[in-house]
């Protein structure tokens, strides 16, 4: 895609009303409103060509994958392969390193069941962040009651920023895992990954990294982080719902036992002794979301087209406009002011529920999140109920943020 038009503040050049030709949704009327859709945390929208390929899959391609010798058969499986591998390039991973599942909560419940079996026993520690999302919570603390282990909470500070000195204490002989998010959903901090990465591995401690609200603004190559597992949504990325990737080093994939027990992750079955598939399949019982698995590769290549330096670019813009302009409220109050931040603004309103601002800005066409976003131990620690949360993609604009700084100061006055 050419990127022609200079972006607010650099040398950069970002067409983004032409991006914005390939998402239909953003032209939508809200209550006699144009949609200022400012949710992209919690879901991206979808260009034409994610879209348009759903629809062209089931017109050309619908078929089971791996099972048949028939052309429909071969086609769907072609593409499901061809799939994963493009997969695989944008992370700088091996095809067979690639796991499709139904999204990062999938993904991280199959490594806390199958790497738990294999390498967690009573008294070994699992150390999490305290901004972790549910997802990377929740899973550790059932493996945890299995097993007899115990969930270690790496402290932040008031800006939202991990104490890695803290968490270097964490570390121990008992540590079989680090499971910590590389960008926070709720404060939008960017964490030191690698840091945390090499100071686990300097102890042979594996670390996996929830990467949902990481992949659709950073480039993200896991060979140089030489992170052990990485996961994300496709829905996040511009792609379907229903589908998400597991990637895994090799090493690990072959010592772990299967997540479930059903069709394609076999070799042979008898009623006396069943025999597992190699990575990745072995992962994937059943029959896979087939459409989703090929579109996702769709939704790879456009952002590719566009280039994530770019994105990363405009997109740090947008958050920067956006902050500035928020700051200039009176009564607004930021949480989460790391140094280092993807598009996320948090921030709560003095005397007002998040929710009741959420409502006010829809009224107006403005789409934000409310509530603690899955992440109720964060919010607790800066005891408030929730925040109001605008999330930002490239296909988002500066006037979008003006459109949006306004309703939020009819919706203020409105409510005191």
């Amino acid at each position: 895609m050419d990127i022609t038009a200079k972006s607010k503040t650099t040398d950069i050049k970002f067409d983004v009303e032409t991006i914005r030709k390939d998402f239909p949704i953003l032209y939508t009327q809200v209550n006699g409103h144009p949609l200022v859709y400012f949710d992209n945390a919690a879901t991206s929208q979808k260009p034409l060509v994610v879209i348009n390929a759903i629809e062209e899959y089931y017109k050309a391609t619908n078929s089971n994958v791996h099972r048949g010798l028939h052309y429909l058969s071969n086609k769907a499986t072609n593409e499901f392969e061809e799939s994963r591998k493009i997969v695989a390039a944008h992370l700088n991973a091996s095809h067979d390193e690639i796991i499709y599942t139904r999204g990062t909560t999938e993904s991280i419940n199959l490594v806390a069941f199958s790497f738990g079996e294999a390498f967690v026993k009573s008294g070994d520690e699992i150390i999490i962040s305290y901004m972790e999302h549910h997802s990377n919570i929740v899973p550790w603390q059932m493996l945890c009651e299995r097993k007899g282990a115990s969930l270690k909470v790496i402290p932040i500070t008031e800006k939202g920023e991990l104490k890695l000195d803290e968490y270097k204490k964490l570390l121990s002989s008992k540590t079989k895992l680090v499971a910590v998010t590389h960008v926070s959903n709720t404060l939008g901090t960017i964490n030191p990954v690698e840091e945390i990465i090499e100071a686990a591995h300097a102890k042979n401690i594996p670390v996996l990294l929830d990467g949902a609200q990481a992949v659709p603004h950073l480039k993200i190559d896991v060979k140089k982080l030489d992170v052990d597992f990485y996961c994300f949504s496709g829905h996040k990325v511009f792609g379907p719902t229903g589908i998400g990737i597991l990637y895994g080093k090799t090493k690990w994939l072959n010592q772990m036992p299967p997540y479930q027990g059903g069709g394609e992750m076999i070799k042979e079955v008898t009623f006396e002794k069943t025999t597992y598939n190699d990575a990745p399949l072995r992962f994937e019982a059943g029959t896979p979301n087939i459409e989703a698995s090929i579109v996702l590769a769709k939704a790879i290549n456009y952002i590719n087209g566009i280039g994530l330096d770019a994105i990363a670019t405009y997109e740090h813009e947008l958050l920067q406009y956006g902050t500035e302009k928020l700051q200039q409220i009176n009564g607004v109050r930021l949480i989460g002011t790391a140094a280092h931040k993807s598009s996320v603004i948090s921030f709560v309103v003095d005397g007002t529920h998040p929710s009741d601002i959420g409502i006010l800005l829809d009224k107006q066409g403005v789409a934000v999140r409310t509530g603690h976003h899955c992440t109720q131990p964060l919010v607790g620690f800066y005891k408030i109920p929730g925040t109001v949360r605008a999330s930002f993609a490239f296909y988002n604009t500066f006037e979008e943020i003006d459109i949006f700084v306004k309703a939020l100061n009819k919706a203020i006055s409105m409510l005191r």
